[in-house]
């Protein structure tokens, strides 16, 4: 049994890690590109406040994830495990591709998938499953319209000053975005795999009832902080220069608009997409210039992406619940 945990942990911060890697463009592909920072530096800021993140904010969305999609009586190791690899298996998928989808959603139909494989429909807590869905579906939409209006904002409220100054003046404020990016992406995301671990422990009798242990936290806040470190340049390229053509209030409006949304998630307990949200932000960003800024085609790949997570991870979870051998 003792085996069987230590199986399931590593690989939950293997998909931690997966997810550092795969979400590290969200925080630093806007402040490179615009060269705010180097890699290095951007790397190294982004890493530390991923860790630091899932410290101060409390463990609202490890409870969602570990309790709200299949009743936690029904949660076995088995079904957990089938879930990260459904979830594991579409974050390469994606990765090898370049496309910035969402480790939320991969492991959000992770969980479903197994969930279903193991009890039918029944199996799945359709009140909390749709809460989450919808969460997911609309948290973007609002990256889009803040993302917008954030920008309309800025450029009226600068637009008598020269162009060389605004860009001087939000290279600098683009550092303090893109750490708030990273802090909320840590307390965000690294909390998800919090969730399966502890889900685990309760399962196997190592816990009494749903409480993150403190060992929980920093391991699952050292993964994806490792995970970011390592970095995706492949994504990062696709978010920062396919979707829209970024100056430094670009990436200033689109990261505090995203970090906004994902920090006020994170206290309500809702598994936010960060990859989701700072996409459509920075559309929503490129949009209050011009709708041809955004280069729709792009944008169109990554909304596809997004739709078919769920269902693509939920499936290969799915089938790998009866390809487990125990």
């Amino acid at each position: 049994m003792l085996e069987l945990l230590i199986f399931l942990i590593v690989l939950s911060l293997f998909f931690d890690f997966v997810n550092g890697f795969h979400d590290s463009s969200n925080a630093i592909a806007t402040v490179i590109l615009t060269r705010a920072l180097s890699i290095r530096q951007a790397l190294f800021l982004s890493a530390s406040l991923n860790f630091l993140g899932p410290f101060l904010f409390g463990t609202a969305v490890a409870h969602t994830i570990g309790t709200g999609i299949v009743d936690p009586s029904k949660v076995t190791v088995h079904l957990l495990l089938a879930a990260l690899v459904g979830a594991i298996a579409w974050g390469l998928i994606t990765w090898l591709f370049g496309l910035p989808s969402s480790s939320s959603h991969a492991l959000v139909g992770g969980i479903t998938g197994s969930a279903i494989a193991a009890y039918g429909f029944g199996g799945v807590n359709l009140g909390g499953l749709t809460s989450i869905i919808l969460a997911l579906v609309i948290s973007p939409l609002f990256g889009i319209v803040i993302g917008f209006l954030m920008m309309v904002f800025m450029v009226s409220l600068f637009r008598r000053q020269e162009p060389r100054k605004v860009n001087f003046i939000f290279k600098h404020l683009q550092v303090l975005s893109s750490s708030f990016v990273s802090l909320s992406h840590g307390t965000n995301d690294a909390q998800k795999t919090m969730g399966v671990i502890t889900a685990g422990l309760v399962s196997m009798g190592f816990l009494k009832s749903f409480s993150v242990p403190w060992w929980v936290i920093f391991i699952s806040a050292s993964a994806i902080s490792l995970g970011t470190i390592a970095g995706g340049w492949r994504i990062i390229k696709t978010m920062g220069t396919k979707i829209v053509s970024l100056r430094p209030i670009h990436g200033f409006c689109g990261e505090f608009s995203s970090a906004s949304i994902i920090l006020l998630g994170s206290i309500f307990g809702l598994p936010l997409s960060t990859t989701h949200i700072v996409s459509s932000s920075l559309m929503g960003v490129g949009s209050a210039e011009r709708l041809h800024a955004v280069r729709w085609i792009v944008a169109r790949r990554i909304i596809w992406a997004w739709f078919l997570t769920i269902p693509a991870s939920a499936l290969v979870a799915a089938i790998a619940f009866y390809l487990i051998p125990f």
